[in-house]
């Protein structure tokens, strides 16, 4: 059974860091693609990045770009989502999914290509 927990989810002022990991169950998931989504209270879940399985490639959302750094390391079975220069519209719960399906840049943003879902860790930004 594939299994994903995230991690690393706090309070934290605005303009701060933190760094969210995302472990998966299986090795076989070093070939799957990774993204990360956030939902904020009362708004659609939205993706936030997405790292490939087969050549690392990356892709972010406008909101988040050169802020937020996307990386795995398939030894630990972990997806790391670093986050810099948190915004309070940052805030939310963060969840990881993987994906099997190749992605693109025109559908890795797309909740109905993941096949596997964590169940979230919160970050709130306060200004």
């Amino acid at each position: 059974q594939f299994q994903l927990v995230e991690s690393g989810g706090d309070l934290v002022q605005s303009g701060g860091s933190l760094r969210l990991s995302c472990v998966y169950s299986r090795f076989t998931m070093d070939y799957y693609g990774i993204g990360w989504f956030r939902q904020a209270p009362g708004k659609e879940r939205e993706a936030v990045s997405y790292i490939s399985g087969s050549d690392d490639s990356t892709n972010y959302a406008d909101s988040v770009k050169g802020r937020f750094t996307i990386s795995r390391d398939n030894a630990k079975n972990t997806v790391y989502l670093q986050m810099n220069s948190l915004k309070p519209e940052d805030t939310g719960v963060y969840y990881c999914a993987a994906a099997r399906t190749r992605m693109t840049g025109t559908n890795w943003n797309r909740r109905v290509f993941y096949d596997y879902w964590g169940q979230g860790t919160q970050v709130t930004v306060v200004s």
